[in-house]
């Protein structure tokens, strides 16, 4: 049952963790160089994008990389841009309006399958690579669609939840692996005669696969390259495809080294195992919907030549969320424990983040 209360403990804690991260950035630094320290890595590349396309800043060498980046976000960049002059500011306030979107959806999302909320919520914000929910990066702004998406297929409003998962197609490729769930979840509830009177018919189930048939074509149109998307991740990151134990082998050594890099690969290692955990997990509850929507990101991740942003992806594992809230609802220490473990990860991280190290 959903209670009045979610919305309003899920803003709570997101926009006290908001208020915290800004106290820690201010510390020792003037508040004009608060924004400043947010323009890392990826962030950057959504602002080249949204300012100057995917033929990027042609004052700059050319980056292959850029058409990895789905068109969602710096779209919103731009409309944001219309109001506010800053561009990595624009990235900042995307995230924080949408992370609260996101938030409030999740808390109804565990309160729905019996879990606390806030718990769910809580437990996301202390993953050691939350900090990305904060910087001017895709993740917030699609979970701001996935997870109401994925309530509202859950409640049965299939044309909401087709229109909500196509928004977040829009803004990463995880949205495909969304597109694929949903037409899983669709299929017992069908049988079930769970839906409404006047059910939404096949064909809406493949709206969300339009926009990146869309996206596809676009680049096919300018480079003759139907999968420049992908295409460009082995060019700008070397993430060719490979058997997995190949990846964790060359993950493993990576993470042996005595480099910065070495620190984000012993992470990258530590969520593959988080990760595979969750499937198994999912696989023994027959949560097949989830499992097919978690485990299409996990293959693509652990068949790269080398582990890249899998703690960052778990970020989008709302259906981890929602577990560790009713686990944490049963045994109250294990969110305990969670806490101690992954809120020291989550501060050494997001430091990390804003001084310029690889994060993931």
């Amino acid at each position: 049952m959903i209670t009045r209360s979610a919305a309003r403990d899920a803003l709570l804690i997101w926009f006290g963790s908001r208020a915290g991260l800004l106290v820690a950035t201010l510390l020792g630094s003037a508040l004009n160089a608060y924004v400043a320290r947010w323009k890392q890595w990826d962030a950057g590349l959504f602002v080249v994008i949204a300012r100057h396309g995917y033929d990027g800043d042609p004052a700059a060498p050319p980056d292959a990389g850029l058409p990895a980046f789905f068109p969602g976000l710096p779209a919103v960049l731009r409309l944001v841009h219309l109001v506010v002059p800053d561009w990595t500011a624009c990235g900042l306030i995307v995230s924080l309006v949408a992370g609260a979107v996101a938030m409030v959806a999740l808390a109804r999302l565990a309160e729905l399958e019996g879990a606390p909320g806030w718990m769910a919520v809580l437990a996301l914000l202390l993953f050691p690579t939350a900090v990305f929910l904060a910087a001017g990066y895709s993740e917030t702004l699609f979970l701001a669609f996935a997870i109401p998406a994925w309530l509202a297929a859950r409640r049965g409003q299939w044309t909401g939840a087709v229109v909500l998962a196509a928004a977040a197609s829009c803004v990463r490729i995880t949205g495909l692996f969304l597109a694929v769930a949903l037409v899983v979840e669709y299929v017992p509830h069908r049988r079930a005669r769970e839906l409404p009177a006047r059910p939404a018919p096949w064909p809406l189930l493949a709206v969300p696969f339009l926009p990146l048939a869309f996206y596809s074509y676009f680049h096919y149109s300018r480079s003759g390259d139907w999968l420049a998307w992908k295409h460009a991740q082995e060019a700008g990151w070397g993430r060719q495809t490979v058997w997995p134990w190949e990846s964790w082998i060359t993950t493993w050594h990576a993470a042996l080294g005595r480099d910065d890099f070495a620190v984000a690969f012993r992470m990258e290692l530590a969520g593959a195992v988080l990760a595979v955990a969750a499937l198994v997990w999912l696989a023994a509850r027959r949560r097949w919907s989830e499992l097919v929507y978690t485990g299409l990101q996990a293959a693509a991740l652990m068949t790269s030549a080398y582990y890249l942003s899998i703690p960052r992806s778990l970020l989008l594992w709302f259906p981890l969320w929602t577990a560790v809230a009713a686990l944490g609802a049963r045994r109250p220490w294990t969110l305990v424990v969670y806490g101690l473990v992954a809120g020291p990860l989550m501060v050494l991280n997001a430091v990390r983040f804003l001084t310029g190290a690889w994060a993931g």
